[in-house]
């Protein structure tokens, strides 16, 4: 394939991880509306939770390293989404005990977001 075409798939997948973030994050807020999406989020939520709290790396980051290796990149410098998305996704001073904190805060914001939707419930 294109070297171009490998840049575009390692923008794409970095792009794709950053909403999984962020559906993770807030979905818990959009999730009352259909039954399949809160299953889908909650689903997430226990996947992100637990590759925070394994230490594992998620397998998106390995897609991501394999098309920007295939793309010929040594640095994420080029354009706007890697230089500007991969620092919100890879933190550097990412340590085991910050991952715990922020498996905590993720359980901690769906936990409102699904009380509050909880409580607008018609009885």
């Amino acid at each position: 394939m294109d070297k171009y075409i490998y840049l575009f798939l390692t923008q794409l997948t970095v792009i794709i991880h950053l909403l999984f973030i962020l559906f993770v994050i807030a979905g818990g807020f959009f999730a009352h509306k259909k039954r399949w999406i809160k299953i889908i989020h909650l689903c997430a939520v226990a996947w992100a939770v637990y590759v925070e709290l394994s230490g594992m790396i998620c397998p998106l980051t390995y897609l991501e390293n394999y098309f920007a290796s295939h793309a010929r990149l040594a640095t994420y410098k080029e354009d706007f989404v890697t230089r500007y998305l991969i620092p919100v996704i890879y933190q550097d001073n990412l340590t085991p005990n910050i991952q715990l904190i922020l498996a905590g805060v993720v359980i901690f914001i769906n936990i409102i977001a699904y009380s509050i939707r909880w409580k607008q419930k018609p009885q």
